[in-house]
Protein backbone atom coordinates (compact mmCIF):
# COMPACT_ATOMS: atom_id res chain seq x y z
CA UNK A 1 0.00 0.00 0.00
CA UNK A 2 0.90 3.24 -0.74
CA UNK A 3 2.53 5.12 2.12
CA UNK A 4 -0.02 8.58 2.89
CA UNK A 5 0.68 12.08 4.10
CA UNK A 6 -1.94 12.75 7.40
CA UNK A 7 -3.62 15.14 4.77
CA UNK A 8 -4.25 11.91 2.31
CA UNK A 9 -6.02 9.95 4.95
CA UNK A 10 -8.18 12.63 6.21
CA UNK A 11 -9.52 13.08 2.72
CA UNK A 12 -9.45 9.51 1.61
CA UNK A 13 -11.02 8.75 5.00
CA UNK A 14 -13.96 11.17 4.13
CA UNK A 15 -14.56 10.62 0.79
CA UNK A 16 -18.00 9.63 -0.31
CA UNK A 17 -17.63 9.02 -4.03
CA UNK A 18 -14.69 10.30 -6.55
CA UNK A 19 -16.21 12.45 -8.94
CA UNK A 20 -12.97 12.33 -12.15
CA UNK A 21 -9.93 11.59 -12.79
CA UNK A 22 -8.75 15.38 -11.76
CA UNK A 23 -8.63 15.18 -8.31
CA UNK A 24 -12.72 15.92 -7.28
CA UNK A 25 -14.28 14.36 -4.87
CA UNK A 26 -17.88 14.21 -3.07
CA UNK A 27 -16.39 14.60 0.49
CA UNK A 28 -18.21 14.11 4.28
CA UNK A 29 -17.85 16.63 5.98
CA UNK A 30 -18.02 16.15 10.16
CA UNK A 31 -18.58 19.55 11.69
CA UNK A 32 -19.32 22.81 10.21
CA UNK A 33 -19.45 26.36 12.39
CA UNK A 34 -21.55 29.17 11.44
CA UNK A 35 -21.32 32.74 11.81
CA UNK A 36 -24.14 36.07 11.56
CA UNK A 37 -21.78 36.98 8.83
CA UNK A 38 -21.26 34.62 6.21
CA UNK A 39 -24.28 32.36 6.40
CA UNK A 40 -27.80 34.82 6.19
CA UNK A 41 -27.67 33.94 1.85
CA UNK A 42 -27.08 30.42 2.68
CA UNK A 43 -30.37 29.90 5.49
CA UNK A 44 -32.07 31.96 2.77
CA UNK A 45 -31.50 29.67 -0.12
CA UNK A 46 -32.57 26.83 1.74
CA UNK A 47 -35.63 28.19 2.96
CA UNK A 48 -36.26 29.50 -0.77
CA UNK A 49 -35.60 25.99 -2.28
CA UNK A 50 -37.72 24.12 0.71
CA UNK A 51 -34.93 22.54 1.65
CA UNK A 52 -34.20 21.48 5.68
CA UNK A 53 -30.53 20.94 7.44
CA UNK A 54 -29.72 17.23 7.24
CA UNK A 55 -28.11 17.00 10.38
CA UNK A 56 -28.19 20.58 12.54
CA UNK A 57 -26.20 18.76 15.56
CA UNK A 58 -23.29 18.62 13.56
CA UNK A 59 -23.45 22.68 13.30
CA UNK A 60 -22.74 24.85 16.19
CA UNK A 61 -23.88 28.78 15.38
CA UNK A 62 -21.79 31.86 17.26
CA UNK A 63 -21.86 35.63 16.77
CA UNK A 64 -18.88 37.41 16.36
CA UNK A 65 -17.87 39.02 13.32
CA UNK A 66 -19.94 41.67 13.67
CA UNK A 67 -20.97 42.73 17.55
CA UNK A 68 -19.50 45.35 19.61
CA UNK A 69 -17.02 44.72 22.60
CA UNK A 70 -17.15 47.51 24.66
CA UNK A 71 -16.63 46.59 28.17
CA UNK A 72 -20.32 46.39 29.04
CA UNK A 73 -22.43 43.80 27.25
CA UNK A 74 -25.54 44.21 26.12
CA UNK A 75 -27.42 43.05 22.92
CA UNK A 76 -28.19 46.68 21.75
CA UNK A 77 -25.79 47.17 18.47
CA UNK A 78 -24.99 50.65 16.95
CA UNK A 79 -25.17 49.30 13.53
CA UNK A 80 -28.86 48.08 11.69
CA UNK A 81 -27.54 46.10 9.51
CA UNK A 82 -25.38 44.20 11.97
CA UNK A 83 -28.28 44.04 13.99
CA UNK A 84 -30.22 42.43 11.56
CA UNK A 85 -27.66 39.73 10.75
CA UNK A 86 -27.56 38.40 14.18
CA UNK A 87 -30.97 38.51 14.53
CA UNK A 88 -31.43 36.65 11.82
CA UNK A 89 -29.25 34.03 12.67
CA UNK A 90 -31.09 33.52 15.93
CA UNK A 91 -34.05 33.35 13.82
CA UNK A 92 -32.68 30.65 11.34
CA UNK A 93 -30.96 28.43 14.26
CA UNK A 94 -34.33 28.29 15.88
CA UNK A 95 -36.09 27.53 12.67
CA UNK A 96 -33.46 24.91 11.69
CA UNK A 97 -32.55 23.24 14.52
CA UNK A 98 -29.10 24.53 15.20
CA UNK A 99 -27.47 25.57 18.87
CA UNK A 100 -26.36 28.96 18.93
CA UNK A 101 -23.89 30.84 21.43
CA UNK A 102 -25.54 34.15 21.00
CA UNK A 103 -24.17 37.77 22.48
CA UNK A 104 -24.87 36.96 25.75
CA UNK A 105 -23.99 33.58 26.00
CA UNK A 106 -21.05 32.68 28.32
CA UNK A 107 -19.67 30.68 26.06
CA UNK A 108 -19.83 33.38 23.23
CA UNK A 109 -16.76 34.18 21.32
CA UNK A 110 -14.94 34.14 17.72
CA UNK A 111 -15.47 30.71 16.32
CA UNK A 112 -12.22 29.26 16.27
CA UNK A 113 -11.25 30.26 19.88
CA UNK A 114 -15.00 28.51 20.98
CA UNK A 115 -14.94 25.46 18.77
CA UNK A 116 -11.50 24.33 20.13
CA UNK A 117 -12.25 25.58 23.89
CA UNK A 118 -15.85 23.57 23.53
CA UNK A 119 -14.52 20.06 22.60
CA UNK A 120 -16.49 21.15 19.25
CA UNK A 121 -13.63 19.79 17.34
CA UNK A 122 -11.79 16.60 17.36
CA UNK A 123 -8.45 14.78 15.56
CA UNK A 124 -9.47 13.36 12.64
CA UNK A 125 -12.10 15.61 11.94
CA UNK A 126 -13.39 17.15 8.77
CA UNK A 127 -14.69 20.99 9.54
CA UNK A 128 -15.49 22.99 6.59
CA UNK A 129 -17.09 26.95 7.91
CA UNK A 130 -17.58 30.33 5.74
CA UNK A 131 -14.18 31.82 7.24
CA UNK A 132 -10.82 31.25 5.54
CA UNK A 133 -9.54 30.90 9.02
CA UNK A 134 -11.00 27.78 9.72
CA UNK A 135 -7.54 25.66 9.31
CA UNK A 136 -7.01 26.83 12.60
CA UNK A 137 -8.23 23.69 13.39
CA UNK A 138 -5.46 21.76 11.95
CA UNK A 139 -3.39 21.70 15.26
CA UNK A 140 -5.73 19.57 16.84
CA UNK A 141 -4.97 17.10 14.33
CA UNK A 142 -8.43 17.61 12.08
CA UNK A 143 -8.51 19.33 9.36
CA UNK A 144 -10.46 22.64 8.71
CA UNK A 145 -10.89 24.90 5.87
CA UNK A 146 -12.70 27.60 4.79
CA UNK A 147 -16.24 27.70 1.93
CA UNK A 148 -18.54 29.95 0.21
CA UNK A 149 -22.05 30.73 1.33
CA UNK A 150 -23.29 28.47 -1.65
CA UNK A 151 -21.14 25.30 0.06
CA UNK A 152 -22.64 26.57 3.22
CA UNK A 153 -26.18 25.89 1.72
CA UNK A 154 -24.88 22.87 -0.02
CA UNK A 155 -23.06 21.45 3.01
CA UNK A 156 -26.37 22.53 5.92
CA UNK A 157 -28.63 20.12 3.16
CA UNK A 158 -26.02 17.50 2.27
CA UNK A 159 -23.64 17.01 5.11
CA UNK A 160 -21.16 16.86 1.93
CA UNK A 161 -19.44 19.04 -0.43
CA UNK A 162 -17.38 19.12 -4.08
CA UNK A 163 -13.73 19.31 -3.28
CA UNK A 164 -10.62 19.13 -5.15
CA UNK A 165 -7.71 17.70 -3.41
CA UNK A 166 -4.44 19.92 -2.84
CA UNK A 167 -1.22 19.11 -3.06
CA UNK A 168 1.17 18.53 -0.49
CA UNK A 169 3.55 20.98 1.52
CA UNK A 170 5.60 19.60 4.76
CA UNK A 171 6.92 22.46 6.41
CA UNK A 172 9.81 21.71 8.89
CA UNK A 173 11.19 24.15 11.77
CA UNK A 174 14.24 22.55 13.28
CA UNK A 175 16.03 22.98 16.27
CA UNK A 176 14.54 24.89 19.23
CA UNK A 177 13.45 28.32 19.03
CA UNK A 178 15.07 30.64 21.32
CA UNK A 179 14.15 32.03 24.50
CA UNK A 180 11.41 35.39 23.52
CA UNK A 181 10.56 33.88 20.46
CA UNK A 182 6.27 32.65 19.82
CA UNK A 183 4.42 30.81 17.56
CA UNK A 184 3.46 33.98 15.91
CA UNK A 185 7.24 34.42 15.07
CA UNK A 186 7.07 31.33 13.20
CA UNK A 187 4.40 31.37 10.98
CA UNK A 188 5.58 35.27 10.04
CA UNK A 189 9.13 33.66 9.05
CA UNK A 190 7.52 31.14 6.99
CA UNK A 191 4.83 33.53 5.21
CA UNK A 192 8.04 35.74 4.57
CA UNK A 193 10.28 33.00 3.22
CA UNK A 194 7.41 31.36 0.85
CA UNK A 195 5.54 34.15 0.36
CA UNK A 196 1.57 35.22 0.08
CA UNK A 197 1.14 32.89 -2.90
CA UNK A 198 3.81 29.80 -1.79
CA UNK A 199 1.22 27.71 -0.33
CA UNK A 200 -1.21 28.47 -2.94
CA UNK A 201 -3.14 24.96 -4.05
CA UNK A 202 -1.46 23.10 -1.17
CA UNK A 203 -2.44 21.89 2.60
CA UNK A 204 0.83 22.30 4.90
CA UNK A 205 1.93 19.91 7.68
CA UNK A 206 3.92 21.69 10.48
CA UNK A 207 6.49 19.13 11.95
CA UNK A 208 9.76 19.27 13.69
CA UNK A 209 10.87 19.71 17.21
CA UNK A 210 10.41 23.96 16.70
CA UNK A 211 6.72 22.53 16.47
CA UNK A 212 7.25 20.06 18.82
CA UNK A 213 7.82 22.19 21.50
CA UNK A 214 5.01 24.66 21.18
CA UNK A 215 1.83 24.39 23.21
CA UNK A 216 -1.59 23.70 21.61
CA UNK A 217 -2.60 27.42 21.47
CA UNK A 218 0.43 28.26 20.07
CA UNK A 219 0.14 25.81 16.76
CA UNK A 220 -3.32 27.29 16.13
CA UNK A 221 -1.87 30.42 15.70
CA UNK A 222 0.49 28.88 13.17
CA UNK A 223 -2.60 26.59 11.47
CA UNK A 224 -4.32 30.07 11.52
CA UNK A 225 -2.31 31.97 9.30
CA UNK A 226 -1.23 29.43 7.23
CA UNK A 227 -3.74 30.92 4.98
CA UNK A 228 -1.66 34.15 4.63
CA UNK A 229 0.64 31.75 2.59
CA UNK A 230 -2.17 30.69 0.26
CA UNK A 231 -2.69 27.52 2.07
CA UNK A 232 -6.15 25.74 1.97
CA UNK A 233 -5.14 23.58 4.97
CA UNK A 234 -3.04 23.45 7.48
CA UNK A 235 -2.13 20.42 10.16
CA UNK A 236 0.29 19.35 13.06
CA UNK A 237 -0.23 15.47 14.01
CA UNK A 238 -2.29 15.28 17.25
CA UNK A 239 0.07 14.44 19.94
CA UNK A 240 -0.02 14.09 23.97
CA UNK A 241 -0.19 17.57 24.47
CA UNK A 242 -3.48 18.12 21.87
CA UNK A 243 -5.03 14.61 24.23
CA UNK A 244 -4.31 16.67 27.40
CA UNK A 245 -6.01 19.56 26.07
CA UNK A 246 -9.44 18.03 25.17
CA UNK A 247 -9.54 15.81 27.83
CA UNK A 248 -11.67 17.82 30.01
CA UNK A 249 -13.55 20.02 27.45
CA UNK A 250 -17.23 19.79 27.84
CA UNK A 251 -17.89 17.84 24.30
CA UNK A 252 -14.77 15.86 24.11
CA UNK A 253 -15.90 12.14 24.60
CA UNK A 254 -15.68 10.90 28.16
CA UNK A 255 -14.77 7.33 30.26
CA UNK A 256 -14.41 4.57 28.23
CA UNK A 257 -15.23 6.58 24.56
CA UNK A 258 -12.52 8.57 25.65
CA UNK A 259 -9.56 5.58 25.77
CA UNK A 260 -11.02 4.55 22.33
CA UNK A 261 -10.68 7.50 20.88
CA UNK A 262 -7.23 8.56 22.56
CA UNK A 263 -5.94 5.26 21.41
CA UNK A 264 -7.16 5.61 17.34
CA UNK A 265 -6.21 9.22 17.43
CA UNK A 266 -2.73 7.64 17.61
CA UNK A 267 -2.62 6.82 14.60
CA UNK A 268 -3.09 10.02 12.54
CA UNK A 269 0.39 10.82 11.59
CA UNK A 270 1.75 10.68 8.09
CA UNK A 271 3.88 7.72 7.18
CA UNK A 272 7.26 7.80 7.74
CA UNK A 273 8.00 7.14 3.99
CA UNK A 274 5.17 9.60 2.48
CA UNK A 275 5.88 11.66 0.08
CA UNK A 276 5.28 15.03 -0.29
CA UNK A 277 4.36 17.47 -3.32
CA UNK A 278 6.83 20.43 -1.56
CA UNK A 279 9.33 20.40 1.38
CA UNK A 280 9.79 23.92 3.19
CA UNK A 281 12.30 24.06 5.89
CA UNK A 282 13.62 26.20 8.79
CA UNK A 283 15.78 26.90 11.24
CA UNK A 284 13.84 27.61 14.67
CA UNK A 285 17.46 29.54 16.06
CA UNK A 286 17.22 31.98 13.03
CA UNK A 287 14.50 32.77 13.62
CA UNK A 288 13.53 36.44 15.78
CA UNK A 289 11.10 38.91 16.54
CA UNK A 290 8.87 39.12 13.80
CA UNK A 291 6.69 42.49 12.36
CA UNK A 292 5.35 43.36 9.06
CA UNK A 293 5.98 46.41 7.51
CA UNK A 294 3.63 46.64 4.37
CA UNK A 295 0.59 45.65 3.03
CA UNK A 296 0.70 41.67 2.79
CA UNK A 297 1.65 39.12 5.25
CA UNK A 298 4.55 38.44 4.03
CA UNK A 299 6.11 41.94 3.74
CA UNK A 300 7.41 40.88 7.53
CA UNK A 301 11.18 41.42 9.12
CA UNK A 302 12.53 40.63 11.68
CA UNK A 303 12.33 43.81 14.77
CA UNK A 304 15.73 44.04 13.92
CA UNK A 305 15.67 45.14 10.28
CA UNK A 306 14.82 48.16 8.09
CA UNK A 307 11.87 48.63 5.96
CA UNK A 308 13.50 47.50 2.60
CA UNK A 309 14.17 49.96 -0.44
CA UNK A 310 11.61 48.67 -3.63
CA UNK A 311 14.89 50.10 -5.93
CA UNK A 312 17.22 47.08 -5.09
CA UNK A 313 13.67 44.57 -6.02
CA UNK A 314 15.13 43.59 -9.37
CA UNK A 315 11.00 42.55 -10.84
CA UNK A 316 9.48 45.41 -11.58
CA UNK A 317 5.96 43.86 -10.71
CA UNK A 318 7.41 43.13 -7.12
CA UNK A 319 9.46 46.98 -7.39
CA UNK A 320 5.89 48.21 -8.17
CA UNK A 321 4.03 46.72 -5.30
CA UNK A 322 6.63 47.16 -2.26
CA UNK A 323 6.42 51.18 -4.05
CA UNK A 324 2.93 50.64 -3.26
CA UNK A 325 2.92 49.24 0.24
CA UNK A 326 5.58 51.86 1.34
CA UNK A 327 2.94 54.86 -0.02
CA UNK A 328 0.36 53.48 1.78
CA UNK A 329 2.16 53.12 5.02
CA UNK A 330 3.74 56.16 5.39
CA UNK A 331 7.16 54.45 5.42
CA UNK A 332 10.51 55.32 3.92
CA UNK A 333 13.06 53.31 2.74
CA UNK A 334 15.62 52.09 5.36
CA UNK A 335 13.72 52.82 8.44
CA UNK A 336 14.56 51.15 11.25
CA UNK A 337 11.40 49.14 12.76
CA UNK A 338 12.19 49.85 15.72
CA UNK A 339 11.11 53.33 15.34
CA UNK A 340 8.23 53.36 14.02
CA UNK A 341 5.51 55.24 16.14
CA UNK A 342 2.52 53.63 16.81
CA UNK A 343 -0.91 55.58 17.92
CA UNK A 344 -2.74 52.23 18.24
CA UNK A 345 -2.04 48.53 19.91
CA UNK A 346 -4.77 45.56 19.72
CA UNK A 347 -4.56 42.02 21.15
CA UNK A 348 -7.49 40.23 19.93
CA UNK A 349 -8.41 38.44 16.79
CA UNK A 350 -8.65 34.36 16.10
CA UNK A 351 -4.73 34.37 15.58
CA UNK A 352 -3.62 35.62 19.06
CA UNK A 353 -6.51 36.18 21.60
CA UNK A 354 -6.50 32.75 23.78
CA UNK A 355 -5.39 32.65 27.32
CA UNK A 356 -1.68 31.82 27.15
CA UNK A 357 -1.55 34.76 24.54
CA UNK A 358 -2.92 37.07 27.28
CA UNK A 359 -0.73 35.29 29.72
CA UNK A 360 2.02 36.06 27.72
CA UNK A 361 0.90 40.11 27.39
CA UNK A 362 0.33 40.63 30.66
CA UNK A 363 4.12 39.71 31.83
CA UNK A 364 5.38 42.11 29.29
CA UNK A 365 3.07 45.01 30.92
CA UNK A 366 2.88 44.23 34.65
CA UNK A 367 4.07 47.20 36.44
CA UNK A 368 4.10 49.31 33.40
CA UNK A 369 1.93 51.82 31.60
CA UNK A 370 1.09 52.34 28.45
CA UNK A 371 2.77 55.25 26.65
CA UNK A 372 0.22 58.38 26.18
CA UNK A 373 0.40 58.56 22.43
CA UNK A 374 -1.33 55.04 22.48
CA UNK A 375 -4.81 54.05 22.81
CA UNK A 376 -4.33 50.16 23.70
CA UNK A 377 -7.00 48.15 23.56
CA UNK A 378 -7.49 43.87 24.45
CA UNK A 379 -10.14 41.75 23.21
CA UNK A 380 -10.50 37.93 24.45
CA UNK A 381 -10.85 36.20 22.21
CA UNK A 382 -13.94 34.67 23.90
CA UNK A 383 -16.40 34.95 26.86
CA UNK A 384 -14.44 31.62 28.36
CA UNK A 385 -11.56 33.40 28.11
CA UNK A 386 -12.41 37.01 29.43
CA UNK A 387 -13.59 35.32 32.42
CA UNK A 388 -10.32 33.06 32.60
CA UNK A 389 -8.26 35.62 32.32
CA UNK A 390 -9.96 38.05 35.02
CA UNK A 391 -9.74 35.10 37.89
CA UNK A 392 -6.25 34.66 37.27
CA UNK A 393 -5.69 38.65 37.98
CA UNK A 394 -5.05 39.75 34.51
CA UNK A 395 -7.57 41.86 33.49
CA UNK A 396 -6.46 43.71 36.78
CA UNK A 397 -2.71 44.07 35.06
CA UNK A 398 -3.61 45.47 31.66
CA UNK A 399 -6.28 47.96 33.32
CA UNK A 400 -3.69 49.54 35.71
CA UNK A 401 -1.22 49.73 32.92
CA UNK A 402 -4.23 51.56 30.74
CA UNK A 403 -5.52 49.05 28.31
CA UNK A 404 -9.07 49.04 27.80
CA UNK A 405 -10.28 45.68 28.65
CA UNK A 406 -13.14 44.75 26.49
CA UNK A 407 -15.68 41.81 25.31
CA UNK A 408 -14.93 39.10 22.92
CA UNK A 409 -15.47 39.01 19.13
CA UNK A 410 -13.55 39.61 16.41
CA UNK A 411 -13.48 43.12 16.71
CA UNK A 412 -10.61 45.30 15.11
CA UNK A 413 -8.90 42.42 12.85
CA UNK A 414 -11.46 43.72 10.55
CA UNK A 415 -13.17 46.74 10.02
CA UNK A 416 -16.74 45.45 10.11
CA UNK A 417 -17.89 46.55 13.59
CA UNK A 418 -17.95 49.75 15.48
CA UNK A 419 -13.66 49.02 16.51
CA UNK A 420 -12.59 50.88 13.77
CA UNK A 421 -9.36 52.58 13.07
CA UNK A 422 -8.80 56.24 11.43
CA UNK A 423 -7.33 57.19 8.43
CA UNK A 424 -3.46 57.96 9.41
CA UNK A 425 -3.70 55.68 12.86
CA UNK A 426 -0.87 53.03 12.79
CA UNK A 427 -1.74 50.19 15.08
CA UNK A 428 0.49 47.42 16.44
CA UNK A 429 -1.59 44.53 16.12
CA UNK A 430 -1.59 40.26 17.27
CA UNK A 431 -4.17 39.93 14.07
CA UNK A 432 -3.42 38.33 10.52
CA UNK A 433 -4.36 40.53 8.02
CA UNK A 434 -2.66 44.06 7.12
CA UNK A 435 -4.41 44.21 4.22
CA UNK A 436 -5.37 47.87 2.99
CA UNK A 437 -7.94 49.04 5.22
CA UNK A 438 -8.52 45.87 6.82
CA UNK A 439 -8.87 47.99 10.05
CA UNK A 440 -10.25 50.89 9.03
CA UNK A 441 -10.20 53.23 5.38
CA UNK A 442 -6.72 54.81 5.59
CA UNK A 443 -5.21 52.84 8.58
CA UNK A 444 -1.71 51.48 8.62
CA UNK A 445 -1.67 47.50 10.81
CA UNK A 446 1.58 46.02 11.95
CA UNK A 447 1.23 42.13 12.76
CA UNK A 448 3.26 40.69 15.45
CA UNK A 449 3.04 38.63 18.83
CA UNK A 450 0.97 39.71 21.20
CA UNK A 451 3.65 40.19 23.20
CA UNK A 452 5.21 42.12 20.88
CA UNK A 453 2.30 44.45 20.62
CA UNK A 454 2.76 45.04 24.35
CA UNK A 455 5.73 45.96 24.37
CA UNK A 456 4.87 48.35 21.71
CA UNK A 457 2.24 49.81 23.63
CA UNK A 458 4.19 50.36 26.19
CA UNK A 459 7.10 51.97 24.23
CA UNK A 460 5.13 53.53 21.68
CA UNK A 461 6.98 52.25 19.05
CA UNK A 462 7.81 49.04 17.44
CA UNK A 463 10.12 47.18 19.70
CA UNK A 464 12.22 44.06 20.49
CA UNK A 465 9.89 42.64 23.49
CA UNK A 466 13.20 41.24 24.95
CA UNK A 467 14.09 44.29 25.10
CA UNK A 468 12.08 45.57 27.34
CA UNK A 469 14.04 46.05 30.59
CA UNK A 470 13.05 43.73 33.84
CA UNK A 471 10.98 41.24 31.90
CA UNK A 472 11.94 37.68 31.18
CA UNK A 473 10.14 36.05 28.28
CA UNK A 474 9.65 32.71 27.78
CA UNK A 475 8.32 31.05 23.97
CA UNK A 476 4.79 30.61 23.42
Amino acid sequence: MKPKTLYEKHIDSHTVRTLDDKGHVLLYIDRQVINEYTSPQAFSGLRDAGRRVWRPETSLAVVDHVNPTAPLRTRQMPDAGGARQVSYLAENCAEFGIELFDILDKRQGIEHVVAPEQGFILPGMVIAAGDSHTTTYGALGAFGFGIGTSEIEHLLATQTLVYKRLKTMRVTVNGELNQGITAKDVVMAMVAKIGAAGATGYAIEFCGPGIDMLSVEGRMTICNMAVEAGARGAFMAPDDKVFAYLKDKPRAPKGQQWQEAADAWRHLHSDADAVFDCEVSLDAQDIAPMVSWGTSPDQALAISGQVPDPLTEPDASRRKDLQRALNYMGLRAGQALNSIEISHAFIGSCTNARIEDLRAAAVVVRGKKVAPTVRAMIVPGSSQVRAQAEEEGLAEVFIEAGFEWRQSGCSMCLAMNDDVLAPGDRCASSTNRNFEGRQGAGARTHLMSPAMVAAAAICGHLTDVREVKGEHHASV
